[in-house]
């Protein structure tokens, strides 16, 4: 018979994510996950079996929420252009958030030497940003094969730009942020590309 749950699974889960969003994996030790989860270390192991194993599942908790919410802003405009911008809106929304436990997005916090020199982390790592950059390139694809981008446009490689600026975004954030100098800089950026 399966072991009962003995606290409250989804509110611990929670307070992970935002350790680890706030600390990074390297960054947060055991205890202070146990401390925020407010559980034992008999339960974290039961439920949970390792650190490792928590980090995933809060990585995934946040794709769920934070990444997904941006997907759908991105799917949902009219033309991919203004998706796009949609996107990098609630990037910068979340930036300006006071209440977020820090302004670089978790997926882009994996790349770090810590976790990228665990082949299971890097191929996380590498599956995150494979799965926007292909939400990306798909949008793109849609508004080229009804005529709305030129036949010019290489929407993988416009993809793959995006996602890579969007990862050096996050971390000029972290040194200097000031949404009207990014907003700016976003709008020169998809302009470049063609978008705007």
């Amino acid at each position: 018979m399966a072991r009962k749950i003995a606290f409250d699974y989804e509110t611990a889960l929670e307070s992970a994510t935002r350790l680890f969003w706030k600390n990074g994996y390297s960054g947060t030790a055991l205890r202070e996950l146990l401390k925020v989860m407010e559980i034992g270390e008999g339960s974290f192991y039961n439920t949970l079996k390792g650190k490792k194993q928590l980090y995933l599942k809060c990585l995934e908790r946040y794709e769920d929420t934070e990444v997904h919410r941006r997907l759908e802003a991105l799917a949902s405009a009219p033309t991919a252009a203004e998706g796009i911008c949609a996107f990098f809106d609630d990037v910068l929304a979340s930036l300006d958030n006071p209440n977020s436990p820090s302004r670089l997005c978790m997926i882009a916090a994996m790349a770090a030497e810590d976790v990228l020199s665990e082949p299971d982390l890097r191929d996380r790592a590498k599956g995150g940003l494979d799965a926007v950059q292909a939400r990306l390139c798909e949008r793109l694809s849609q508004d080229q094969d009804k005529g709305m981008l030129p036949p010019s446009l290489n929407p993988q490689v416009a993809a793959s730009v995006i996602t890579t600026y969007l990862q050096g975004l996050w971390r000029m954030a972290l040194v200097d942020y000031d949404r009207a100098k990014f907003e700016q800089q976003i709008g020169s950026f998809l302009t470049g590309l063609g978008l705007r």
